[in-house]
């Protein structure tokens, strides 16, 4: 079926019936797991309360608890623990100075492992005293499949989420204006307390400023979890949130899901996401 016919035919469904209604998924087996949500309403979803390793996503409720419990422009010193950080970092050394705001770009900007670590030890004074309260926070949210070991989304067999609790843990995060703002950022440029270090970030996500609409949010990888992708874009008040763990062709297939939501939306007759997939 060709896609101009599959939005003709959702869109006959969603005049011709009452209520919500069911349609094919149009992307079966692109990713391990995924949703689609438009104005709120999941539109398709596919395994979305599978438990699955997050990667750098596990960075949207680190930095949801920095927001909630740090003051921003507090200094935090970096410990030998922080500088032996792994993966993708910016290298901090022992004994650097960064304000909170600054560490909270890295991380959400760049996908700083090194930045998430620091954070993570000046709220709680270790990274496992962190994790506890990560764990504690995703039970006052509601989210039943999720569990942290660590802030940065490092490989462990404990450590998992799905797309469902997902969607709820970045929605708390994109309450928070600064949230919205800096996973929109492109570019940003951040320096220690005392100015001999400067990093020019470059955001991970290549959505941005790709795709007409994108507000952002936050990409993940690791060899286990595979390619993952929390995306929101917004067209005439319209949202659209995705997520994809486990994505075969993550940049493609969230242009393609993205493109159909709104497409489905306009087709719909401007009501709020009538269509609601069961999930597969």
């Amino acid at each position: 079926m060709s896609r101009l016919v599959f939005l003709f035919l959702t869109a006959f469904l969603l005049m011709a019936a009452p209520a919500v209604h069911a349609v094919t998924d149009p992307f079966p087996k692109s990713a391990r797991a995924y949703l689609t949500q438009v104005g709120g309403t999941t539109v398709w979803a596919h395994q979305a309360d599978e438990k699955l390793p997050p990667a750098s996503l596990t960075k949207i409720m680190t930095a949801l608890l920095v927001l909630e419990r740090a003051n921003l422009n507090a200094t935090v010193t970096v410990t030998p623990a922080v500088a032996a950080e792994t993966g993708h970092r910016l290298r901090l050394r022992v004994g650097e100075k960064y304000r909170v705001r600054d560490l909270l770009a890295a991380m959400l900007i760049e996908s700083a492992n090194d930045a998430a670590r620091a954070l993570a030890e000046h709220i709680a004074g270790s990274e496992a005293r962190f994790a506890d309260i990560m764990n504690a926070r995703a039970v006052q949210l509601g989210l039943k499949n999720t569990r942290f070991t660590n802030a940065a989304g490092h490989h462990d067999p404990g450590h998992y989420t799905t797309a469902n609790d997902l969607v709820v843990m970045t929605e708390a995060a994109l309450a928070r204006p600064l949230f919205r703002e800096l996973v929109s950022t492109v570019r940003y440029e951040i320096r220690s307390v005392n100015g001999k270090r400067r990093f020019k970030l470059e955001n991970s996500n290549k959505l941005l400023p790709k795709y007409d609409g994108m507000v952002g949010v936050k990409t993940g990888y690791t060899p286990e979890a595979g390619r993952c992708l929390v995306a929101l874009a917004e067209r005439d008040g319209i949202e659209v949130l995705i997520v994809l763990l486990r994505a075969k062709n993550r940049w493609n297939l969230a242009e393609k899901m993205l493109d159909t939501a709104f497409e489905l939306y306009a087709a719909g007759g401007g009501k709020k996401a009538p269509v609601e997939v069961a999930q597969r």
